[in-house]
């Protein structure tokens, strides 16, 4: 795991200045890089949330989001590596396991407009936009991703994605996720227009640009976000990233005090273990 940056700090007041007792626990959800290649480079889709939202208003993210019940609905058509195969990635039970892949199906069509699923286990939707009104019912639970596939007659295609991460927000915040990150290269023909209430702005970027943005102060990342992208940046192509084999542990970064800001620490960091209750300079003193 590489070391996170000393310049990687949360705003003052981004997180409750007292631990909560006991700390909330985590709602499983799922997280996509979408990438794609280009003469440039390999980019992935970012969208910047919107300034204001209870949990990274305002932070540069992937599309992504928690997993809702009928994510685990069983009687959607499903290609690709089964569920027991992604339990074993995540180290799940297989129920989580469908959930999680379905979740990050319906995130990223609700989210991005992109659509992971074909007609047929050997081919993929090349235009989502007939879809939208789905889209829409989607978005406001009206529909299930089990529902909406049956209505279309179309497959899940879980071959699509690949793992590759596993983040817990840290005990000090009071909205956590445990989010499984996938990545999955974008269909040919589909386009992601980021058309989401949940996102300020939505745009394709190199990671190296993304990264160097966040250097020049311009925009806003949390430490899985910064992490991905670094990773990405040594990827050379959608392949390349597409074969990476990735071995995923869980990881809970803590927040720390260090003099007037709050750092993030990852698990290796002395700090770690020394993280206060209190992250208030008063109770600090």
């Amino acid at each position: 795991m590489r070391e996170l940056p000393r310049e990687l700090v949360l705003p003052e007041g981004f997180v409750p200045p007292e631990v909560p007792d006991p700390p909330v626990t985590p709602k499983d959800a799922a997280t996509v890089m979408l990438v794609r290649d280009t003469d440039s480079g390999l980019e992935v889709f970012l969208m910047r949330r919107v300034l204001g939202m209870a949990f990274a208003g305002g932070m540069t993210v992937f599309p992504g989001g928690g997993v809702d019940p009928r994510d685990a609905d069983t009687s959607l058509a499903w290609h690709g590596p089964p569920p027991e195969w992604w339990a074993s990635r995540f180290s799940c039970d297989v129920g989580l396991a469908r959930a999680l892949v379905c979740a990050a199906v319906r995130e990223t069509f609700e989210e991005s407009g992109v659509l992971l699923a074909g007609p047929s286990q050997d081919t993929v939707v090349s235009d989502a936009r007939p879809y939208a009104q789905a889209r829409t019912r989607l978005v406001d639970r009206e529909l299930s991703l089990a529902g909406f596939l049956a209505e279309a007659g179309l497959v899940l295609r879980a071959d699509l994605l690949r793992p590759w991460a596993d983040w817990v927000t840290p005990v000090e915040e009071r909205r956590r996720f445990d989010a499984r990150f996938f990545l999955a290269a974008l269909p040919t023909g589909q386009r992601a227009d980021g058309a989401t209430t949940e996102a300020a702005e939505a745009r394709w970027q190199r990671p190296a640009e993304a990264l160097e943005e966040w250097r020049a102060g311009r925009v806003g990342l949390l430490p899985p976000t910064w992490t991905t992208l670094t990773e990405l940046a040594e990827c050379a192509s959608v392949a390349d990233a597409m074969s990476r084999e990735r071995r995923i542990a869980k990881l809970m970064p803590r927040v720390v005090r260090d003099g007037n800001v709050l750092r993030i620490v990852l698990p290796g960091d002395p700090s770690y273990d020394e993280a206060a209750a209190h992250l208030d300079p008063e109770e600090r003193s």
